[in-house]
């Protein structure tokens, strides 16, 4: 089969707007996969956007690539043939392996040498995003490895927005008892985030040790409120949504809860920090991996009538609220 790449410049505030849904990108059948990059590293100005396409790209579906990042408007848009190829495997060549605490992160391509102790996930890059290689998922997954490390435990995980799964999946290797749940609002993630839970072992379910999954915008799903509260909760998403999602996460986080957030630039995390100090939770932990940090909060614990404890809901069910 003959694939073909187009390669275009961009600034790294275009590839991190890309989004899958735009409407430019409907006429393209099938759907190209989409990977930005830096060309200098820590340059926000030299970044790249490569489309691989399963067939040869007519000027319209060029050009509506091309629309996705506007710095390269004066470019001429070119893809290059590559003969006898599988589009997939050349879509994730250039993607290296991750090694953060104690996971490996790794795609069908470049699994290499598990380190000794580490547990590996294949996660295969595509339109989902959580593969392990950019700061704000390792950052996550260095989180839950440290909270491990202090000896937390939870029983009730939500990983909200959660792409390919992958967090989800690293909690549940932590704390393979727990309830956990992994949403998002793009139900191809969801989709996603199913194949990677079959390649890597990980069954779905409402049990305990299995993943439910839903496709939600923020946490308004009958599935995510019925779970409700959770112990844990991760949320690597953008921070204007962390902003907005304060209140409502912040509902269902259960007291003494912990909160990792990702997703946001350095000069975001007072502004997403405060947004959750007014949901009663404070910061215990921040750690940056270039110009992005991981944010881990508590949620305080209150004492009196208006306190919220948490109900069984039965055998084999997550704990939770039931309707609210």
């Amino acid at each position: 089969m003959s694939s073909w790449k187009l390669i275009l410049p961009c600034t790294r505030a275009e590839a991190e707007a890309i989004d899958a849904d735009d409407e430019a990108l409907f006429g393209i059948e099938p759907m190209p996969v989409l990977l930005t990059s830096e060309r200098i590293e820590d340059d926000p100005d030299h970044w790249q956007l490569e489309a691989f396409f399963e067939s040869k790209p007519n000027s319209a579906a060029l050009d509506a690539v091309r629309a996705l990042v506007p710095s390269a408007k004066g470019v001429k848009a070119v893809a290059e043939k590559i003969r006898d190829a599988d589009w997939v495997t050349l879509s994730q060549a250039g993607i290296e392996p991750v090694h953060a605490g104690r996971f490996y992160v790794h795609t069908a391509t470049n699994k290499g040498k598990v380190p000794a102790g580490a547990t590996a996930f294949r996660i295969d890059a595509g339109l989902a995003f959580g593969t392990g290689t950019h700061a704000t998922t390792s950052g996550c997954l260095l989180a839950l490895d440290r909270l491990k490390r202090e000896g937390k435990r939870f029983e009730n995980v939500l990983d909200l927005g959660t792409g390919t799964g992958l967090l989800a999946f690293a909690a549940l290797h932590l704390w393979p008892r727990a309830y956990a749940t992994a949403s998002d609002i793009d139900a191809r993630a969801v989709a996603v985030t199913a194949e990677n839970a079959e390649l890597n072992g990980i069954g779905l379910g409402g049990g305990q040790g299995a993943l439910a999954l839903a496709a939600a915008a923020g946490v308004e799903h009958p599935l995510l409120i019925g779970r409700a509260p959770y112990d844990l909760v991760i949320a690597n998403i953008l921070a204007g949504p962390l902003v907005e999602l304060a209140p409502s996460i912040g509902a269902v986080l259960a007291e003494g809860g912990t909160l990792i957030l990702a997703g946001l630039l350095v000069g975001q995390a007072e502004t997403v920090a405060q947004a959750y100090r007014r949901q009663g939770l404070r910061l215990v932990h921040r750690a940056d991996r270039g110009d992005w940090p991981t944010l881990t909060l508590a949620k305080r614990v209150r004492y009196g009538t208006e306190r919220v404890t948490r109900m069984s809901r039965g055998k084999g069910e997550a704990p939770g609220f039931g309707s609210w």
